[in-house]
């Protein structure tokens, strides 16, 4: 299982290539010199995470403007998010971590206690990388209201 991860702002971004819903693949590495925005969420077309994928689907613009481009990553596999983007519309590419292995370089991966029962889950989680490809913000354990507001400031602010 995945040990608590010791990322902190200014550090090198762990690198990643993973298949994204609709087909292909995107590689942090082919990103360098933009601003990236990585937000994890447990599973496709649950509410919190609906909600929060279609904010950013709803400020894409909004960041792309900025000069940041939003990726969402969960566990799903690429049928899955093929289905959550036509169900909801959705205009943030969705990326397919099945194995797990970027969930855990990011830590978030994690032990979680719901209703007294012990899981393992990704613990909602957003990363703000920088154009050299080092990570300037990092938010844990996300509200899902406000934060995409949140997020657009901070990339406002590179």
């Amino acid at each position: 299982m995945s040990e608590p991860s010791d990322l902190a702002p200014s550090d090198l971004a762990p690198s990643f290539t993973l298949p994204r819903d609709g087909g292909g693949e995107v590689s942090l590495s082919d990103l360098k010199g933009e601003a990236v925005v990585l937000f994890f969420y447990p599973r496709d077309d649950t509410p919190g995470c609906t909600k929060e994928s279609i904010g950013f689907s709803g400020s894409l613009q909004a960041f792309a403007d900025a000069g940041a481009k939003v990726f969402g990553i969960s566990k799903d596999t690429v049928a899955k998010h093929d289905k959550f983007v036509a169900k909801h519309d959705l205009t943030t590419p969705l990326l397919s971590d099945a194995e797990g292995t970027t969930c855990e370089d990011y830590g978030v991966w994690k032990e979680k206690n719901m209703y007294g029962k012990k899981h393992w889950g990704i613990e909602r989680s957003t990363f703000l990388i920088d154009a050299e490809g080092r990570i300037a913000r990092i938010w844990r354990k996300v509200k899902v209201d406000g934060h995409v507001e949140e997020v657009l400031e901070a990339v406002k602010a590179l």
